[in-house]
């Protein structure tokens, strides 16, 4: 992609009415937009972003195998009452709207009703089990507050998965599977070495959960701490946990944290309040086992733009960049430059190529901001000497490289 064609340019200043950091560096950058509190376009650069998380999460997910499919946003008050979660005194975040017949129906905040009552159609013997499946799906949360830019959204887009089993043994080995699943979403997306499975209440869900934490001085939670251990504990539960972990509290470390992912053990509860059952290989009806998983894909963005920023901008793990090289063109070299642009995209690289008739400081500028992984500059000075620079954006570090260094080291 050429800059000259890039919807969307930089800003010096973020809005004024924005004061979450992580916002603030994605607006100023290009990446998003804010329509308003709580929810934000997601421009192309931002686009790129959020599907090379979705990718890696994808292929986790696969890996556990679990199939992708997309359910509706819009969801039917029946299912819910089944459970008493269309209460507006059980789950506070609805948002609730009338069809044109007069139906009331909700905006979805989560899918483990829908997901059930449509599983009556496809489970019936214990044949049909297990069956996991996962889904990409913006949900909508009537949030009392959104002040914390894409980490906390009315509308956001998350990964749910929802697995279903004959025995409770299945399902136990499955969300530890879905557990270490999750290790390796984070440590491919660059917070793995942050980010600690936390014992946590189980809110609207059920009475107890786990969540994925990340160490984040913008984290709206806090945990306690046992790195020696790996033990991490919500606060909200902390009295009740310590006591069953056989530890004491002096013995953790307090942390401020964000929630990046959760998972949820139903056991047979949800199944059981909806009528859901299977039949044994001796004909008796039976109760399915049901687990819940979720990772919040902008909510991680957010996180990761927060936490690996510096003062001059975003910082992106290689592995979810918009781009890989942010190539720079300084002076009458606009021919060498289209052919480096070309031969980088031939071997595979993706090329953000500045061809702008701009100073070398703004473009250099807006390589940071964006915080693209390398920056490869060419220069008449440069071509002289038959050498690129190329420079580390998480280190700074600038050496000058031949083109084929150059493709060693990056392709």
């Amino acid at each position: 992609m050429r800059v000259s064609t890039l919807f969307t340019k930089t800003l010096k200043n973020a809005p004024s009415d924005e004061v979450a950091k992580n916002a603030q560096l994605l607006i100023r950058a290009g990446f998003v937009y804010k329509e308003m509190a709580g929810a934000y376009v997601y421009l192309p650069l931002g686009l790129r972003v959020l599907e090379n998380i979705k990718q890696i999460v994808r292929e986790e997910m696969n890996a556990i195998d679990s199939n992708e499919l997309i359910m509706t946003s819009l969801q039917r008050k029946e299912v819910w009452e089944k459970t008493t979660r269309w209460s507006d005194d059980v789950v506070d975040v609805w948002f609730k709207t009338r069809l044109k017949d007069d139906t009331e129906v909700g905006l979805g905040w989560s899918h483990e009703e829908p997901i059930v009552e449509m599983m009556k159609n496809y489970v019936h013997s214990y044949r049909d089990l297990p069956v996991s499946l996962y889904q990409f799906q913006t949900k909508m949360r009537n949030e009392l507050r959104a002040k914390s830019g894409i980490m906390r959204g009315r509308e956001f887009v998350m990964k749910d998965m929802y697995s279903f089993h004959a025995t409770k043994d299945d399902l136990d080995a499955y969300y530890e599977r879905s557990i270490e699943a999750y290790k390796r979403i984070y440590d491919r997306l660059g917070i793995g070495d942050d980010t600690y499975v936390t014992f946590a209440s189980g809110g609207a869900f059920t009475k107890f959960s786990h969540e994925f934490q990340t160490i984040c001085e913008a984290g709206e939670d806090i945990i306690y701490l046992h790195r020696a251990k790996n033990i991490a504990i919500n606060e909200e539960v902390i009295d009740e946990a310590i006591v069953e972990l056989g530890i004491t509290k002096d013995e953790l470390e307090q942390v401020k944290t964000a929630e990046v992912g959760n998972i949820f053990n139903f056991g047979t509860q949800k199944t059981d309040e909806m009528d859901l059952y299977y039949t044994d290989k001796d004909g008796v009806k039976q109760s399915l086992y049901l687990g819940s998983y979720g990772v919040g894909v902008t909510r991680v963005m957010g996180v990761i733009a927060e936490k690996l920023s510096d003062d001059k901008g975003l910082v992106w793990p290689e592995a979810i960049a918009p781009y890989k090289v942010y190539l720079v063109s300084i002076g009458n070299v606009a021919e060498q430059a289209d052919e480096l642009y070309e031969t980088l995209q031939k071997a595979g690289i993706t090329v953000l190529y500045d061809d702008r008739n701009e100073r070398p400081g703004a473009k250099f500028a807006d390589a940071e901001l964006m915080g693209i992984p390398y920056r490869v500059t060419m220069s008449e000075r440069l071509l002289s000497e038959s050498k690129l620079e190329f420079t580390v954006r998480n280190s700074g570090e600038t050496v000058l490289l031949t083109l084929d260094e150059l493709l060693d080291k990056i392709a």
